[in-house]
């Protein structure tokens, strides 16, 4: 039996790409969730986190033929994700030290109730509506782009389109019921 560091049994001398990818697989599931908590305790954002566990994982795993052989290779996937928070850090502060001194509009108007019902009710589509919607009406977009854009028939675009539409007007007549208080 391989001799076992951290919970992960170490490379066979010889081992098959089989066998090394199950003992990747192992060592991902064993430790995913604690490098998640330490990726979320880094970022303070659990889609980021996710981000950054995600991308430390396929990094090892790109590398895997020769982080296997590493004492514990669980170490350099933690040692990534904290590279990655670093660099997200700086691009962040990068970008707001950009944005305030190149981005200063005088006045920012304040966003319009028909604005924040649209967003709400387009928030209820499935994606591919949403998207189709979005794309055809707000975008400007052509059917056949948007069909070329979401990799889609234009048929279907069409389908989402109408469905989506009238899933719109249903859910902002309601909002208006509700407004005017014709329920």
């Amino acid at each position: 039996m391989a001799p076992v560091r951290d919970g992960v049994p170490a490379p066979r001398s010889g081992s098959r790409p089989s066998d090394r990818a199950a003992d990747f697989d192992q060592l991902y599931q064993a430790h995913y969730g604690r490098v998640l908590a330490m990726a979320y305790a880094l970022t303070g954002d659990v889609q980021d986190a996710q981000d950054l566990c995600q991308e430390a994982f396929c990094r090892a795993w790109q590398r895997w033929s020769r982080i296997e052989s590493y004492d514990d290779p669980l170490a350099w996937v933690r040692k990534v994700v904290t590279h990655l928070a670093s660099s997200r850090w700086r691009r962040l502060a990068v970008a707001r030290r950009y944005a305030r001194r190149h981005h200063q509009p005088a006045h920012i108007p304040a966003l319009e109730p028909d604005h924040v019902a649209l967003v709400a009710a387009l928030r209820t589509l499935p994606p591919a509506q949403r998207q189709a919607v979005v794309l055809h009406h707000l975008a400007d977009q052509p059917v056949a782009e948007v069909a070329r854009i979401l990799g889609a028939a234009e048929g279907t675009v069409k389908s989402w389109l109408h469905r989506g539409r009238a899933a719109l007007a249903a859910h902002l007549g309601e909002q208006l019921a509700e407004v005017s208080g014709d329920e």
